[in-house]
């Protein structure tokens, strides 16, 4: 009569190789994850901008409106500036701590024509050194 069950050293080959798996696999999921944090931030600022265009050409509250970009957050505002906005109309967004933004942190918007206070570039840079870069041009358009 034969015996059936696994051994002592096919069970430590599979904990040895399932092991070496989970121990390949998390730094992958890390690189992954920070790649989807950068990509998820540059499409927030992307998008809060051409909203906040919008509003501005559409003249909705009478008024400009703009975004502001700071480590941390951008926030969608009403108003001529970031300073003396109608805190009560904010759109704040939350950016990943593995996003750095850089280069151009805010810009508004004219009522009505849809004029870019600035234009240049903004720079985001994730913890392992990958860049993404939003442009806007004279006539308000974003580009990344």
């Amino acid at each position: 009569m034969r015996n059936r069950g696994f051994t002592l050293v096919e069970v430590m080959l599979s904990i040895t190789a399932i092991g070496i798996i989970a121990g390949a696999s998390v730094p992958i999921y890390q690189t992954f994850q920070v790649r989807n944090d950068l990509d998820i931030a540059t499409t927030e600022i992307v998008q809060g901008m051409r909203r906040a265009h919008v509003l501005s050409q559409s003249v909705d509250g009478d008024t400009s409106w703009g975004v502001d970009i700071q480590s941390g957050s951008i926030t969608i505002f009403k108003g001529a500036s970031y300073a003396s906005r109608d805190t009560s109309y904010d759109e704040v967004f939350d950016l990943s701590p593995n996003v750095t933004p850089s280069g151009l942190s805010g810009v508004v918007f004219t009522k009505f024509t849809g004029v870019p206070s600035t234009t240049g570039t903004a720079t985001l840079t994730s913890n392992s050194n990958e860049v993404r870069t939003i442009t806007i041009n004279s006539k308000g358009m974003v580009n990344y």
